[in-house]
């Protein structure tokens, strides 16, 4: 058990296992972008590294960007979603691939879909390495999923609670009692 700020945290899923996910998923992507060389959109601040080791398990070319969004205050989603920091490629005609940390209630990637369909890309999908159905009210699930967890608060491997336990290699799940 780890304590961040007020909460404590217990270990949920082992830096092995995400490693191991993402190069099943980089294998996955590459299959499937195969000469497409898309363009992959991480969204800034948990996806970082993420999406830094899915690019690097990925086999095909491909170039990355990021964008800053929010929707997250302490512990839960706000449901407002806050541009911070925009797009500057143009994605006309371009493969998109939106790379999350988290899907959770869906309306960040309600929010970026909505956003990007008007740009026109060729394609849009998402990849995230958490996604939680049991919250989800907006958006489609993602095309590419690491883990399905249940509706609980997690931190670790780029997820923070209040900005802190971002850089810790594992995810961790709040404590019943916090």
């Amino acid at each position: 058990m780890i304590t961040i700020k007020d909460k404590k945290f217990v270990p949920y899923i082992s830096e092995s296992a995400i490693h191991e996910q993402i190069v099943a998923l980089g294998k996955q992507i590459s299959e499937a972008y195969e000469g497409k060389n898309p363009l992959l959109i991480s969204v800034l601040n948990g996806a970082f590294v993420f999406s830094a080791d899915l690019l690097r398990a990925m086999t095909i070319d491909a170039e990355i960007t990021f964008i800053r969004v929010s929707s997250y205050a302490e512990l839960q989603s706000t449901g407002n979603v806050k541009e911070l920091l925009g797009l500057k490629e143009n994605i006309f005609g371009r493969e998109v691939l939106i790379i999350e940390d988290i899907v959770d209630t869906g309306e960040t990637l309600a929010y970026l879909q909505e956003v990007f369909e008007d740009l026109g890309p060729k394609s849009i999908k998402v990849v995230s390495l958490l996604h939680k159905p049991g919250a989800q009210k907006k958006a489609k699930a993602p095309d590419y999923v690491g883990f399905d967890i249940p509706s609980k608060f997690v931190v670790g491997y780029g997820l923070d609670y209040d900005g802190f336990g971002r850089g810790l290699k594992e995810i961790y799940q709040l404590h019943e009692d916090s």
